[in-house]
């Protein structure tokens, strides 16, 4: 429908034309299972009276349109999601009267009845274009408006909104109405509304600038599960960091936090009404890093509410300084604010590694992209927008220093308040607070694409000393820039530590400019050359890093012994990044990973570095020799959880990974013992998610079938039972199981949480013959995926779906023929060339670990 695809041009064009003084949207939640009554009144300005324009309006029964008066046939005056606005006034009210359609792809209006006790949840989703899908609206960040909303729903409901919830009104027949009152102006893409039988605990917040109302809500089957003492002290921290460090108060009034089902994200930031996955409330044993990742997700929507919502990109060409912006904003308050003072550590260990990763795909693009329509903002809002963004503002401040940084920022939201801005905008507010010249930074990290590698290089005199010290710095060919870094650069030695052992110690760190091909650095001349040399130190730059021979050789023979865990983190990631590139064979990290993770303490560290080494074994290792490797990897996790400190994140991670590795007819015993019960290992409860996922993993190696799976779920009939029995039904490593999970995911009736579960499970390494035929199989879906599943949940099959288990050089050719063949949306072909250019990757690293096996 290309009524959907809003381009720039036109919401320019519209912009200019109008200006929205109000929405008044009454829906009636009462009407039915499938659809909701929307009747929207729009009230607006015209600049050019007697012109044209258009609303918006999607996937609905239209059944009156009026226009100052004026009746408007629908039936010619709405097509294409579009209702034509003509012969308009300077001023104007539009009347829609409409029937909307639940969404269950997690899209406009999701309904969801949740299976343990057939109790009904609703919740809005709007970002970027689905405000429409529920009311009628001009949907575009830069039309700000108030808006009132009023909600006929059955009157045992909670219902909430972006403003205070007020008392229901009664209105027959087991409803009620709840009249809100009208909001301060807002974007449509931050509206909400959640409704429906949510379980409700009030707190307020008492702060630098007066009293916030809180409120936290979840199904009422989860509410045992919902750790409300420590989200409202999450909360509260978050509120007193952002307040004090903005100085601006927050403009919302109230703030509720709604933990919704069947979510397609993590989170979003509705003004006032934050929705977020109700899998943020476990019923099982998490460690450590889910309640990190978790405070980050809180902490990052908060930073919304000035960066986002209060000041409002014009297009969405800047989206991508809303979410970098609020992704770096909430590891600044972890570290800050909270008990999660090592966050910066986390952030280099996982979500940096998602930018890393993406900036070297083929669908890389510059963190500041070209949105010249809607289809565009839904390819490029990735990992770049997320995390590349997020280092790149990091870099940013340590380029113009945290205090002139922070003092820029506040004078921006003084400036723009309740306004729409641009990334000029807070560029001139940042040059004037530093005193820096930004725009030539701007252009070299903004808008380019690519990730630089820094390597070191020097020579030595006989006493081990520099005598000369540079920073090589490279590109990829496709994206030749190189940038400006700050980089810092550590010097580690060995030093006696308690009880006989040895402790890397860092004993001299500088900071330097890095800048072109080469950059002398002086500083070091004369120095003794250490046991680890680390650049980047501190992880102020975005860029690769490599080890030296020495460096890399203390890294693989004692990493444990370097005691800074953001140190850790970024030799970790060096060592990573140098096995995907093939400069390290795959077997050596792994050993790597097996020598040293026992003892890692970062918890992003302990969870995500085992997942790496896993793809280290099965993807990127040498194919002749990969049972040996498996054997060795599988053998190593049952002794790093035998020797795991009871009840640690440490012995829960590996229980874990041993799940996922064990394939050998004794490992497969291990765990069909852990879940009988007839082995049991100090300090491991194995709960209810634990259970699944050794049950997937005896599903996976062919032990357990659809009998067990299904026994399973007769004891967990939940939600999430569902799903994680229907992620073990097509881990099977037959034919059957994977047409049945195939079928279904290609069904536009599975939910959209059960479609994500399953194709997460369903291709697996180490099943090649039932695999197989699932790649021409993706090749014929992906023209027409995005059109029937909705482009949320397309984009899940289309990119965790393609079967790159199956690396081959015949398979690169066959995607690339139909690459050059295929009239597919660009968003289905840019999926297949990431996973073409993982198939490829894949295939270096194999014969760098191939040689490594030769010799």
């Amino acid at each position: 429908m290309p009524g959907t695809n809003l381009t720039r041009d036109e919401a320019a064009t519209r912009a200019a034309l109008l200006d929205v003084t109000s929405y008044t949207v009454e829906l009636d939640l009462t009407t039915g299972e499938k659809t909701f009554g929307s009747t929207t009144t729009l009230e607006f300005s015209c600049r050019e009276p007697g012109a044209s324009t258009f609303a918006d309006l999607v996937d609905a029964t239209v059944h009156e349109i009026t226009l100052n008066g004026r009746s408007l046939d629908p039936a010619t005056a709405y097509a294409d999601s579009r209702i034509a606005l003509d012969g308009l006034e300077a001023d104007n009210v539009l009347v829609v009267r409409a029937d909307c359609t639940y969404s269950h792809t997690g899209e406009g209006l999701h309904r969801f009845v949740d299976p343990a006790d057939q109790r009904v949840y609703l919740y809005s989703q709007f970002e970027v274009p689905d405000a429409r899908r529920v009311f009628t609206t001009f949907e575009q960040p830069d039309l700000k408006s108030s808006f009132t909303f009023q909600v006929t729903a059955p009157e045992h409901w909670k219902v909430v909104s972006n403003s205070p919830t007020p008392q229901p009104e009664p209105a027959g027949n087991g409803a009620a109405v709840w009249r809100f009152e009208p909001t301060v102006r807002m974007s449509t893409y931050i509206t909400a509304i959640v409704a429906g039988e949510y379980h409700e605990v009030l707190d307020t917040y008492e702060g630098k600038f007066g009293t916030i109302p809180l409120g936290h809500y979840c199904r009422q089957s989860l509410v045992e599960h919902m750790d409300t003492e420590e989200l409202v002290r999450t909360t509260k921290q978050s509120f007193g960091f952002f307040e004090e460090k903005f100085d601006f108060p927050y403009p919302f009034g109230k703030y509720d936090q709604l933990y919704v089902p069947e979510y397609n994200m993590g989170a979003m930031e509705n003004a006032g009404c934050v929705t977020l996955r109700d899998e943020y409330l476990p019923r099982s044993r998490q460690p450590r890093s889910f309640y990190e990742f978790r405070t980050s997700v809180i902490t990052h929507e908060m930073a919304h509410m000035w960066f986002g919502n209060l000041v409002t990109m014009k297009w969405w060409d800047d989206l991508w300084l809303n979410e970098s912006f609020a992704e770096w904003a909430c590891y600044w308050c972890e570290a800050e604010a909270t008990d999660f003072t090592d966050a910066w550590t986390g952030f280099a260990n996982a979500r940096k590694q998602t930018g890393y990763r993406a900036d070297q795909l083929p669908s890389t693009h510059p963190i500041a992209a070209d949105n010249v329509d809607l289809h565009a903002v839904e390819v490029n809002f990735d990992m770049i927008t997320y995390a590349k963004g997020a280092s790149v503002l990091k870099q940013l401040v340590a380029w113009v220093g945290l205090e002139p940084f922070v003092a820029g920022l506040r004078q921006y939201f003084k400036d723009h308040a309740f306004g729409n801005a641009t990334f000029d905008d807070l560029l001139a507010a940042l040059e004037r607070s530093s005193g820096r010249e930004l725009q030539g930074w701007a252009r070299e990290w903004l808008q380019t694409a690519g990730v630089n590698t820094l390597r070191p290089s020097f020579e030595l005199d006989d006493e081990g000393r520099y005598t000369s010290f540079t920073v090589e710095q490279s590109a990829p060919a496709d994206y030749p820039t190189l940038r400006r870094h700050r980089l810092g650069i550590g010097l580690y030695d060995a030093e006696p530590g308690e009880a006989g052992t040895e402790r890397l110690v860092r004993r001299h760190y500088l900071e330097v400019d890095v800048e072109g091909a080469s950059t002398a650095v002086a500083e070091l001349v004369g120095k003794r050359q250490p046991a680890l040399l680390l650049l980047n130190d501190e992880d102020h730059a975005y860029a690769k890093i490599r080890l030296d021979e020495r460096s890399l050789d203390t890294a693989v023979t004692g990493l444990s012994r370097l005691d800074d865990s953001l140190a850790r983190a970024l030799v970790w990631g060096a060592t990573w990044d140098m096995t995907r590139d093939a400069e390290l064979p795959a077997r050596d990290f792994v050993r790597l990973v097996l020598a040293n993770i026992g003892t890692e303490t970062d918890s992003w560290g302990v969870t995500r570095i085992p997942v790496s080494a896993a793809m280290a074994v099965n993807l990127y290792s040498d194919p002749g020799s990969r049972a040996e490797l498996r054997a060795e990897w599988e053998a190593g996790l049952r002794e790093l959880l035998l020797a795991a400190e009871p009840a640690s994140d440490h012995q829960l991670t590996f229980a874990r990974a041993y799940a996922g590795a064990a394939r050998s007819e004794a490992g497969l015993a291990d765990l069909e013992a852990l879940l009988d019960g007839s082995l049991q290992v100090e300090g491991l409860v194995v709960d209810q998610d634990l259970r699944w996922t050794l049950i997937t993993g005896l599903a996976a190696g062919g032990r357990f079938g659809d009998a067990q799976i299904d026994a399973e779920l007769e004891r967990d009939r939940t939600i999430s039972g569902q799903e994680k029995a229907a992620a073990a039904r097509v881990a099977q490593p037959t034919a059957e199981a994977k047409a049945l999970g195939w079928e279904a995911i290609m069904d536009p009736a599975t939910p959209n949480e059960t479609s994500r579960e399953m194709v997460l499970s369903i291709f697996r390494a180490g099943q090649d013959e039932v695999v197989a035929p699932y790649l021409e199989k993706y090749l014929d879906a992906a023209g027409t995926l995005i059109d029937t599943l909705g482009f949320h949940k397309a984009s899940i099959v289309l990119e965790h779906g393609f079967p790159k288990a199956l690396a081959s050089p015949e398979l690169v050719d066959r995607v690339e023929q139909w690459l050059a063949a295929t009239d597919a949306p660009k968003a289905a072909q840019r999926y297949a060339r990431e996973g073409v250019a993982d198939v490829v990757r894949a295939l270096d690293a194999q014969a760098c670990d191939t040689r490594a096996a030769g010799a």
